[in-house]
């Protein structure tokens, strides 16, 4: 966004009366002086290399090359990620103006939760979330609930039929004890009550309710079938046969409470939302479209049923933690000034179950912490797939209009002008294969088709239709999911994300190419910090493999510690490392998450990345087919206690873990070869390879983990004897290739 339209933006939110406000990121000065200084240090790197390139024969010259073609490459990409430190942005709303003024006039929210998979995916999880949503202090009339349910599993809905009964005594609880962790999972593994206190009796009641309904879903689970007296309680169970299975099955809609309909009431006689079940329907011949089909098919179904005007979007971990997120949003949807130029409101993900020191830096919080407010200061966040809030126009394929202001006012069908049985006849054909042939679902209208992160060019088709996008993160976290707990699942995630991402930059949807001249440079080049994730895969593992070869072989590739030369190179390298670490302690994290932060970068760089890269060319010239893979929400008793005791967890004998011990073994290797010349050569020998001996020593220190679980672990979480004699057969591989 450009500073004039900024600041008309700024001023228009001071303004007495709006909803929302804008205010600027602190410390821009400093930031321009950082980038700067980091440029001048850059190109002085550049020059160095120029100058110094050894002659076509001698010995080294290809590998200095390569780490000159890797430092351009290094420096490009620092270019591109300072986009999102040019004009950070930080959004403040005023819900009290909000229920002042349109507590009467309030829109329908339709909230959409998707699971995939029952196993991968418990239910018992998804309805945690559908029972938070229930809770939010929203009129219970203009709020709808729609649990889609991918795998079409009998257990699923089973859950949800348990859920919507146990939500009669969960919501008025909620209400009454002002509950904030509305997940009754989380509410009653994180509160706690003295047996004097006068809540006791009913907090216990409650308590003991869950906890039966969790073993009824549990042991129905086990036993792998539902039992004959359940199935009579609703003949929803009817859809199921014996032939329905997870990729073959008709289109399913259910609505398990009307909440439109009077006999629809909690235990204190209230009204509850409107909670509907959809599987829809799957078939070998008709490709799924992963979520975003899920997702088209929810839009269609509820239309039919609420037609809600605003929609969020959320994943079947992702509870509700803030009762008032829906009022936070709507703030910015119904601003009188600037609301209706926005589509959707993103706020942040934010997970429960993170360690103190964040192990696997899951927590995301430098993407959304730094990342976010600045695409928000260049016109908007990207759309990350959940914890948003949309106009369902925009998500239909509206453009953007500015002299037209958007109707909150959704037109409502009237589900009770036929029978619940005859709506759900009717909307089961929303939900069918064939249903979209020859529409434009997919590409003009809902979530586009043909990518694993269908949510980014959603998202960028929108803001290229003229649309912005807002980032809102308050001070309690809004949502609250489950982020893996092992190095497999970690790693199996970013490489569907920068797979995903990668093939956005090799299509037409390139933000360089989709977005020029419809979003501002800036945006453009913060979705391409992403979308280059891939590409890093290459010059990471020049980087942490050639200098270290080189060290054994005697060969330098940076200027000596007494060179002019080396101050442009230690400069870097300690300005990069200052800025990263005081982000990271600024929100919020430990010196020990930092470093753990920069492991996991390495690790998925050489690995998620490398396979993302190799996948998506695969994908390009027709070898390999378009997948998905869905990360499990769940792991076992053991690795989960070792998580939680901060242990790295590998165990199984994935290509990855060969990659990262054969990385770790070789800088090990060298770092000993290197140790061994300064030893025979005398410590002046070290002034030549200093840098060298700082990378491999400082490699040597992050894959301590991986050399803990090879040589010192012997729990079900080490990494395998093969996959250690392997990564060393791969050393001595290299090691041979190398003196050739």
């Amino acid at each position: 966004m450009r500073t004039e339209e900024l600041r008309s933006e700024v001023e228009m939110a001071r303004k007495e009366g709006c909803l929302f406000e804008v205010r600027r990121g602190k410390g821009r000065p400093w930031w321009w002086l950082y980038a700067v200084s980091m440029l001048l240090g850059l190109h002085l790197i550049w020059a160095y290399r120029v100058s110094h390139m050894p002659v076509a024969g001698e010995k080294g010259r290809w590998a200095w090359m390569a780490m000159f073609a890797t430092e351009l490459w290094f420096g490009f990409y620092w270019f591109i990620t300072f986009s999102v430190r040019w004009n950070p942005i930080y959004r403040y709303t005023f819900k009290d103006r909000l229920s002042h003024r349109y507590e009467d006039k309030l829109p329908g929210v339709d909230v959409f939760i998707c699971t995939a998979d029952p196993i991968i995916e418990p239910p018992i999880i998804a309805i945690n979330t559908v029972l938070s949503v229930l809770a939010y202090d929203y009129p219970p009339e203009k709020l709808s609930v729609y649990l889609s349910d991918d795998g079409g599993s009998i257990f699923t809905f089973y859950a949800l039929l348990e859920a919507s009964q146990f939500a009669k005594s969960w919501v008025p609880f909620c209400r009454k004890f002002n509950v904030q962790h509305m997940s009754p999972a989380l509410f009653f593994s994180k509160s706690s009550i003295s047996i004097h206190d006068s809540r006791f009796s009913e907090w216990t009641t409650m308590e003991k309710l869950y906890k039966d309904m969790e073993y009824r879903i549990d042991a129905t689970m086990k036993q792998g079938y539902i039992l004959k007296d359940i199935k009579a309680k609703h003949e929803g169970f009817s859809e199921w046969s014996f032939k329905t299975t997870s990729k073959d099955h008709q289109a399913i809609v259910k609505i398990l409470i009307d909440g439109r309909d009077q006999i629809a009431q909690d235990i204190e006689g209230f009204a509850l939302p409107t909670i509907v079940y959809m599987a829809r329907e799957k078939h070998p011949n008709y490709h799924h479209n992963f979520k975003a089909g899920a997702l088209n098919a929810l839009l269609r179904v509820s239309e039919q049923i609420s037609n809600g005007p605003i929609i969020l979007t959320l994943d079947c971990d992702m509870c509700v933690n803030n009762v008032e997120s829906i009022r936070d949003a709507l703030c910015f949807f119904m601003d009188e000034e600037r609301g209706h130029e926005y589509a959707f409101v993103q706020f942040p993900q934010s997970f429960r179950n993170i360690i103190k020191h964040d192990l696997y830096a899951t927590s995301l919080n430098i993407i959304q912490m730094v990342n976010f407010p600045g695409h928000d200061g260049q016109g908007g966040p990207i759309y990350i797939g959940s914890c948003c809030f949309h106009r369902r126009a925009c998500l239909n394929g509206r453009k953007y209009n500015e002299l037209s202001k958007i109707e909150m006012k959704g037109k409502k069908p009237n589900i009770l002008e036929a029978s619940v049985s005859i709506l759900e006849e009717r909307t089961k054909n929303l939900a069918t294969c064939s249903y979209e042939e020859n529409t434009q679902w997919g590409k003009e209208m809902g979530l586009k088709y043909g990518c694993p992160v269908e949510d980014i060019i959603t998202g960028l088709a929108i803001q290229c239709r003229g649309w912005k996008s807002a980032h809102f993160c308050p001070k309690r976290e809004a949502f609250l999911g489950l982020a893996p707990t092992t190095l497999s699942q970690v790693l199996v995630q970013h490489k569907r994300w920068a797979e995903g991402h990668f093939q956005i930059f090799l299509s037409k949807y390139c933000p360089f190419l989709y977005g020029f001249r419809r979003i501002k440079l800036g945006l453009q080049m913060g979705y391409c910090i992403y979308s280059l994730w891939a590409v890093n895969c290459i010059p990471t593992l020049i980087y942490v493999v050639i200098p270290s070869i080189c060290l054994l072989h005697e060969i330098s590739l940076f200027p000596s510690v007494f060179s002019f030369w080396f101050i442009p190179f230690a400069f870097v390298i300690a300005l990069s490392y200052v800025v990263s670490l005081w982000e990271s302690l600024y929100f919020g994290e430990t010196l020990k998450a930092w470093w753990n932060e920069q492991r996991m970068w390495l690790y998925k760089r050489t690995t998620s990345y490398l396979f993302a890269f190799v996948d998506t060319i695969l994908k390009l010239i027709g070898m390999n087919d378009l997948a998905f893979a869905i990360t499990p929400k769940v792991a076992d008793e053991e690795s989960s206690k070792r998580y939680e005791n901060g242990i790295m967890e590998f165990g199984s004998t994935s290509p990855m873990f060969v990659i990262l011990s054969a990385v770790a073994m070789l800088n090990l290797f060298c770092l000993v070869g290197g140790i061994k010349q300064v030893i025979i050569y005398g410590v002046g020998s070290l002034g030549s390879f200093f840098l060298q001996f700082l990378l491999c020593g400082s490699l040597v220190l992050i894959n301590f983990p991986i050399f803990e679980a090879s040589f010192f672990r012997n729990d079900k979480g080490c990494i395998p004897i093969k996959t250690t004699l392997l990564s060393v057969a791969v050393v001595i591989v290299a090691y041979f290739i190398s003196i050739l």
